[in-house]
């Protein structure tokens, strides 16, 4: 050592530096997220409903970004046969839209939705929440009670509440099953104007004034709506007084 050196003392036990500590966690981290994506792509493999990213996310390992693990997954199926694709808040398995006419199906459907039935749909899916009597103020013409029966019983449409007003009408709205039917990840992405005048939905001698209705962002209550009760369905004649389904 030369005068006027000065040693350098480096302890014997230091550990590793901050940047070997950052190297060594970078592929711990890569683990954690293909095991995340692992476990939601089995979970939603394995539904044949779409899956809720609440549900997914009691299962993934904790700290986990759940809406990040899945448009990773959703990425990564987007140039495969089938698609993992957003319904709301929750994720489903599809075939790609492309490859849908390789797919048949033994099963046929049981019946067909009437014009009817189809014109209370379409009102209840840019209206909702919706009476039956707003319905019905819409169309111009009444509602027969088989009409909304079929729509409940496809699973398309449901009781979502109470209008505060008198006589508490019941108000109607869209499902999940109705967004996953027809692909829709959210109820704002039904087709606005241009796309339904394009479809030859809309008759080009609309009044110049009129609207296409915006659909709500979400399924949450309005503010004059109170949520169904098992009273309200008794009342309905959908629950017995004891609290059991009718047969």
């Amino acid at each position: 050592m030369t005068e006027g050196s000065q040693a350098q003392i480096v302890p014997f036990n230091s550990g590793p530096s901050e940047e070997t500590g950052d190297r060594e966690e970078a592929p711990r981290i890569r683990r954690d997220v293909k095991e995340a994506e692992r476990i939601a792509e089995a979970l939603v493999f394995a539904s044949a409903e779409p899956v809720s990213e609440k549900v997914i996310a009691e299962k993934l390992p904790e700290g986990m970004d759940v809406q990040a693990i899945m448009q990773g997954l959703a990425s990564f199926y987007s140039l495969r046969g089938v698609h993992l694709l957003r319904v709301d808040d929750s994720w489903a398995f599809r075939t790609a839209a492309d490859l849908s006419f390789l797919i048949h199906r033994d099963q046929t459907d049981v019946r067909k939705l009437s014009r009817a039935a189809l014109e209370v749909l379409s009102i209840i899916s840019y209206h909702q929440p919706v009476t039956r009597a707003e319905v019905e103020e819409i169309r111009g013409v009444a509602t027969s009670r088989g009409t909304l029966d079929v729509l409940l019983e496809s699973g398309w449409v449901k009781m979502r509440g109470r209008r505060r007003t008198p006589g508490r009408p019941v108000t109607y709205g869209t499902t999940l099953e109705f967004l996953d039917h027809f692909g829709l990840e959210e109820l704002r992405d039904l087709p606005g104007m241009e796309e339904l005048k394009g479809a030859g939905l809309l008759s080009s001698r609309i009044p110049s004034n009129f609207q296409v209705p915006v659909p709500p962002a979400n399924d949450d209550l309005a503010e004059d709506e109170d949520p169904i009760t098992q009273m309200d369905l008794e009342e309905l004649g959908l629950l017995t007084p004891m609290g059991e389904g009718d047969e």
